[in-house]
């Protein structure tokens, strides 16, 4: 299960981490965030220990959305020492798969 990040634990867990980590941007209301949900869930199973993953409510957490630019969603960031390294906006080309692989190139 993805972690979930908030505005308090955001600096410790995904710009402090050691790991690359992915983070999803995302809204109860936005039927295509509900989609890949289910895909970053099995990400973050699948890469426990050697990523971090976690999802952003834009609603509940509006200053993270600001601090990052989030202007579509889903968006999915790649951080890597505290920077954002790539990003995918929307669910085109969304897979487990695809998500482990762009997080295994950033180990």
């Amino acid at each position: 299960m993805a972690l979930q990040f908030t505005s308090d634990n955001f600096d410790a867990e995904v710009l402090q981490a050691e790991l690359p980590v992915l983070v999803d941007f995302w809204a109860e209301w936005c039927g295509p965030c509900k989609m890949i949900g289910p895909l970053v869930d099995a990400v973050a199973s699948d890469t426990e220990g050697s990523a971090k993953v976690g999802k952003v409510d834009v609603d509940s957490q509006q200053e993270l959305a600001r601090t990052f630019n989030i202007q579509s969603l889903p968006t999915i960031a790649f951080f890597k020492g505290g920077e954002v390294v790539e990003t995918m906006i929307g669910t085109k080309g969304v897979t487990v798969d695809a998500l482990k692989e762009k997080l295994a190139a950033l180990a």
